[in-house]
């Protein structure tokens, strides 16, 4: 794989950003970061990534949020949109739950705490 994809990682988390930027590295991805929705919005717009790996709770901007708008973009919603989503477990105390997860148009989600294997699974099969 010559032609390195771009893969960006968005959680306010910075610990967790590091860790998969490390995991992606490993595999020959080059990574890009940001640690909310908005400046997240402003990496896609200059960098143009083949992937989003995104947080759902975020300040500023929410994952959902971004991910819709992301896929009612005509210029964006090639972009490939993997949700991170920490609720899980707390559905019934909160308004984020998988099938909002779903019905964001992203392209797949992978709960936390995160399988990096399964994670880097998710993102080979999409690119």
């Amino acid at each position: 794989m010559s032609d390195k994809k771009l893969i960006l990682v968005v959680d306010d988390d910075t610990d967790l950003v590091e860790m998969i930027s490390m995991k992606l590295e490993s595999e020959n991805f080059q990574v890009a970061k940001a640690y909310d929705g908005v400046e997240a919005f402003e990496k896609i717009k200059e960098e143009k990534p083949a992937l989003i790996i995104l947080d759902v709770m975020m300040p500023r901007k929410d994952g959902y949020v971004l991910c819709e708008e992301l896929k009612n973009s005509d210029d964006y919603k090639d972009i490939v949109v993997v949700l991170l989503t920490a609720v899980s477990d707390a559905v019934s105390s909160t308004n984020y739950t998988h099938m909002g997860g779903k019905t964001t148009l992203a392209d797949d989600y992978v709960p936390k705490p995160i399988d990096l294997d399964k994670l880097m699974e998710i993102v080979k099969d999409n690119l």
